[in-house]
């Protein structure tokens, strides 16, 4: 279980945004835009595609560890904690001074790995309100805070997974902290803008 929690950190630690607008020649995403480096501030610097594949590689960081994990037989709970180990790393990563994104990628593709169905619930509720509400974090926000509803339903019912999950979740609202202060004043940007 160690080794995971490791190599899950570790492998979360790799920054896909850094590493991708580095190899075509982009602006470092923690110079630019929003400063972050995810997705939706790649989506502004370099366009849907390349945006695309920082979002694919983000969200591979938390399933594979998972995935691998569920593999060598270990319990949902178990696999929750590899998940918040490598949502760490993308937080907090140890490359980067432990300064990295926000993790919503990250922590969809750990719930894909989980549970594809749960995976699949938090990209339809995150694809519903983005059309509705066109804002990103707002559609983020919502999927991530009814999740561990949801994860707990469509699962086992294992309490103490939920937990994780609600503990990811509160992390997930703390990097979204600047969001959420630019929502309450209407400063939130709209997506393509």
């Amino acid at each position: 279980m160690l080794y995971f929690l490791i190599a899950s950190y570790l492998l979360g630690s790799v920054s896909s945004a850094i590493i991708i607008c580095r190899i075509l020649g982009l602006p470092d995403p923690r110079t630019e835009g929003s400063k972050n480096p995810g997705a939706t501030n790649v989506l502004r610097i370099g366009g849907k595609k390349v945006a695309a594949f920082v979002l694919i590689f983000d969200g591979l960081k938390g399933a594979m560890p998972v995935l691998l994990a569920h593999y060598f037989g270990l319990s949902l709970f178990e696999l929750t904690i590899i998940l918040l180990s490598a949502f760490l790393g993308h937080v907090f990563p140890i490359y980067y001074g432990f300064k990295g994104g926000k993790g919503v990628a990250t922590y969809l593709g750990g719930l894909i790995g989980l549970n594809f169905f749960v995976g699949l619930t938090f990209s339809i509720i995150w694809l519903i309100v983005a059309k509705v509400i066109k804002v990103s974090s707002i559609a983020a926000l919502t999927a991530t805070l009814l999740s561990p509803i949801y994860f707990y339903f469509i699962t086992t019912h294992d309490v103490k997974a939920t937990l994780i999950i609600f503990l990811i979740n509160l992390f997930i609202y703390f990097t979204h902290r600047e969001n959420i202060r630019r929502i309450m004043n209407g400063e939130e940007g709209v997506i393509g803008s």
